[in-house]
C-alpha cells in the first residue's frame, strides 16, 4: 500500500512504520493515525512478522497532534466525531509488541502515543512532555493516565503543570524509557531488539504484553491470578512442548508459534 503520511517496512521479522510529516515535526493528523492503523493491521495479519517498531526521525519522533486541524473544533464536534478515541488506540489493541523508537520531541500526542506502545527505547537527544497546559487544555491522549502510571504522580504532576520537557536521562531515571542509545544508531538498534522478540514464541510473546498490561492497569491479586492462568494455558501450546524440549536436549527451539 502507498502511504502519505508514513513510511512502513519490513526488515527481516520485524514491521517498522515510520511516521512521515518533517515539515511540521511528524504532527499527529487524523491522516497519520489512520495511516498508522492501517499498517498495524497489516503488520498484525502477517504471520512472519514478530513485532512492530514506530519512529520518526533525529529530529521528532511527533512533536504533537496536529494543532492546526483541531484549534476551531467545538465540544460537540469534538464528543460526537469521538475524537481521539475514533483512530488513536489502535496500537494499544495489538497483540504483536510495539517498540517506540524516540529520537527528539516527543511532546503531548507525540508522547503519548510512545506510551501507548509496549515499551519506549530512546535516542540521546530525546525529549518527552506533555506542554498541552500551554494551549489551554490538558493531555487528551491518555498523557496524564500513563504518564502517572509510568513516573510517579509527583513527576506528572510537575510536567502536566508546567509543560517542561524531560530528556532522555531523566526519562529512564524515572522508569518511562527503558534503555538510551545515541540518536544515529537508534533506529537500526530498537530493530535488532524488536527482532530478538520477533525470533521467540508468538504466543509467549503475545502472553507477556497482556499480563504486563494487566499489571498496569488492575490490582495486585487480580493482576497475578490473570498471570496463573496464562501461565498455565500456555501448557496447552506446541511452543512449551518445543522450548522445554529444546532446552532440555540443548538446542534452538525451533517456534511454531502454536
Amino acid at each position: 500500500m502507498t502511504y502519505e503520511y508514513i513510511i512502513a517496512e519490513t526488515r527481516q521479522n520485524v514491521g517498522l512504520i515510520q511516521i512521515n510529516r518533517p515539515k511540521v515535526l511528524n504532527a499527529l493528523s487524523s491522516g497519520v493515525m489512520d495511516e498508522l492503523g492501517v499498517a498495524i493491521d497489516s503488520f498484525e495479519s502477517e504471520s512472519s512478522i514478530g513485532a512492530i517498531v514506530i519512529t520518526g526521525n533525529e529530529k521528532s519522533f511527533a512533536a504533537g497532534a496536529d494543532i492546526s486541524q483541531m484549534k476551531d473544533n467545538t465540544f460537540a464536534e469534538a464528543f460526537m466525531g469521538n475524537f481521539i478515541t475514533s483512530n488513536w488506540e489502535r496500537v494499544t489493541v495489538c497483540r504483536k509488541p510495539v517498540i517506540a523508537a524516540v529520537a527528539g520531541f516527543a511532546l503531548g500526542g507525540g508522547c503519548e502515543l510512545a506510551m501507548m506502545c509496549d515499551f519506549i527505547v530512546a535516542g540521546d537527544n530525546a525529549k518527552f512532555g506533555q506542554p498541552e497546559i500551554n494551549l489551554g487544555i490538558i493531555p487528551g491522549a491518555g498523557g496524564s493516565q500513563r504518564l502517572t502510571r509510568a513516573v510517579g504522580k509527583s513527576k506528572s504532576m510537575d510536567m502536566c503543570l508546567t509543560g517542561r520537557m524531560m530528556d532522555a536521562e531523566e526519562a529512564e531515571r524515572s522508569g518511562l524509557v527503558s534503555r538510551i542509545y545515541p540518536a544515529a544508531e537508534l533506529v537500526d538498534k530498537v530493530v535488532e531488539i524488536a527482532q530478538e522478540i520477533a525470533e521467540k514464541s508468538q504466543i509467549a510473546a503475545s502472553m507477556v504484553t497482556e499480563v504486563v498490561d494487566r499489571a498496569y492497569e488492575s490490582t495486585l491479586t487480580e493482576g497475578v491470578l490473570f498471570e496463573r492462568r496464562a501461565f498455565h494455558a500456555l501448557f496447552a501450546t506446541e511452543d512449551q512442548k518445543e522450548g522445554m524440549a529444546a532446552f532440555v536436549e540443548k538446542r534452538k527451539a525451533n517456534w511454531k508459534n502454536r
